[in-house]
């Protein structure tokens, strides 16, 4: 996989591609993969509003009352949605499958690669749909299983002609004793280079990157929660664009049981050595690390190591939190928050559904 990574990163790199304004730019069902006293500053953040005034043609009666509409802060020109749906499902072909955890760690990893003829257009942060072959128990057709997209919308090759894929194989034994093996995660697993893959979508705009190429982006990932923010960071670092050039911050802190469950960490170490003032990466790895006080390094355990950094950080209106993985992760950034909030006088629980309601807070979880 490394090699093959290796050689996506070089071809993607120094190649110019075009602008990707045209283009039509991880989880499911059940995911698989992830009061503040106002200043004008502050205020910016529910962003750009159009005012539109009705005209009445009756001059006695009174104004009507103006309305406003929202501008997204978010990429979100030309995203589709919901093109293919398992009745209907786009058939892709596995042209990849690389395992990329280590033989040692703690459950498999895999990343893929399927075709798609440019028929499946997404946007980064987006995820798709995969309907595992075979029938239930109950003689139908498996359920849909949705997963975070893991490529760019360019694709690892660069054509928008494919997409990828970043899939943990799911086994567990239950009460029973008996070992118990994820349909789709194991279906997606098991895939052969040139098998059929029944897609879906794409769907999902919560996750979708922002439009400021100057945006300080904050990304939280657990494991597989990893996906859209490979995604987010080929095309900061690795693509070139006619309308959008990286000049911000973005900023990982990716969590994982054990070393040998580090994700893509090649891909993240040639973007820091390529943009080092723009990328900064922290890794919490839980089960080999700990802090000062001798607590498992968790992601929000790391996080604390530069609270104050990040709570300057997120009083910015181009600060966009973004956080893909196990759910308790977001209240352990809460436990953080709030004592930092608070001496200010500011409710952290509200600021951050204020932080949500400017689309700076982006959360998706399972």
């Amino acid at each position: 996989m490394a090699a093959v990574t290796a050689a996506a990163v070089s071809l993607r790199s120094s190649t110019t591609t075009p602008s990707c304004s045209s283009k039509a730019a991880a989880a499911s069902p059940s995911h698989s993969h992830c009061g503040f006293p106002r200043t004008a500053a502050a205020g910016r953040r529910h962003g750009l509003r159009i005012r539109a005034q009705a005209v009445s043609t009756d001059a006695s009666a009174p104004p009507e009352p103006v309305k406003e509409k929202k501008v997204s802060k978010k990429q979100e020109e030309g995203v589709v949605t919901n093109k293919y749906r398992p009745k209907e499902p786009y058939v892709g072909k596995c042209l990849l499958n690389t395992k990329i955890t280590a033989d040692d760690a703690p459950g498999e990893t895999w990343h893929m690669v399927f075709a798609t003829d440019g028929e499946v257009p997404y946007k980064e942060g987006q995820s798709i749909g995969v309907v595992a072959d075979g029938l239930d128990k109950n003689g139908k057709p498996h359920k849909l299983r949705l997963y975070s997209i893991a490529s760019s919308a360019l694709g690892d090759f660069g054509d928008s002609k494919t997409v990828s894929l970043c899939v943990k194989r799911l086994v567990y034994t239950n009460d029973q004793g008996e070992v118990v093996k994820g349909v789709c995660s194991n279906f997606l697993c098991d895939l052969k280079p040139g098998a059929d893959v029944n897609i879906t979508g794409p769907v999902g705009k919560e996750m979708l990157m922002p439009k400021d190429p100057n945006a300080t982006i904050i990304m939280l990932a657990t494991g597989t929660g990893i996906a859209p923010f490979r995604s987010f960071l080929w095309k900061m670092f690795f693509e070139k664009y006619e309308d959008y050039k990286f000049n911000g911050l973005g900023w990982l802190f990716l969590g994982v049981p054990t070393s040998s469950s580090l994700l893509y960490k090649e891909e993240f170490g040639k973007m820091k050595a390529k943009a080092p003032e723009n990328f900064r990466v922290d890794y919490a790895i839980s089960r080999e690390e700990t802090n000062a006080e001798g607590q498992k390094m968790y992601i929000q355990t790391k996080m604390a190591e530069y609270k104050d950094e990040l709570w300057e950080l997120l009083k910015k209106d181009n600060t966009y939190v973004y956080m893909c993985g196990l759910k308790g992760m977001e209240k352990g950034i809460d436990e953080i928050m709030i004592p930092l909030a608070a001496k200010e006088g500011i409710d952290w629980l509200d600021y951050r559904k204020q932080l949500k309601k400017s689309e700076q807070w982006n959360v998706e979880v399972y």
